[in-house]
């Protein structure tokens, strides 16, 4: 008996409080990372900093290959690390680079007045997911929750 497409079928991703945890380990990440570059651009003062637009790009950038290469290597992020989560495919699988970059770049979207349209989609969908988990077909899990054939792929 196949077990691994009905553990696999049953797998709901998790809600908006746990993923907007995550999501605030990770911007506390950035912001460090942010007063590093004030820092070495000149930005920095006594009061605080503030970022010009080659920097705030380079930031930008920064934060794009952050969640790529994390949830792509790893699974997660470093804030869906210390919570116990993985983003997985639907099937249970590991990212690859395409479903990465598709999930992160309609991050964009999902961003929109501090990540309420993404609560709101996630809210609303049967499989909590946000409009880049529909699209790139993903799962942010706990990270013991999927088993099966697919599982075992995941990096994390």
């Amino acid at each position: 008996m196949d077990t691994s497409a009905s553990a696999t079928s049953a797998v709901i991703g998790q809600g908006v409080g746990i993923r907007a945890g995550a999501t605030i380990i990770d911007i506390v990440i950035f912001w460090v990372i942010s007063f590093l570059v004030a820092i070495v651009t000149g930005d920095a003062s006594g009061a605080g900093f503030a970022l010009g637009t080659a920097a705030s790009c380079f930031v930008g950038l920064i934060a794009i290959a952050y969640y790529v290469v994390m949830e792509t290597m790893y699974g997660a992020t470093v804030g869906k690390m210390v919570l116990g989560l993985k983003v997985v495919k639907q099937d249970g699988s590991a990212l690859d680079w395409q479903t990465s970059i598709i999930r992160t770049l309609l991050r964009i979207v999902d961003g929109f007045l501090v990540y309420l349209v993404g609560a709101i989609l996630v809210w609303t969908s049967p499989t909590n997911q946000r409009l880049g988990d529909k699209v790139a077909k993903t799962l942010v899990v706990k990270k013991d929750q999927v088993v099966g054939a697919g599982a075992s792929t995941a990096r994390f």
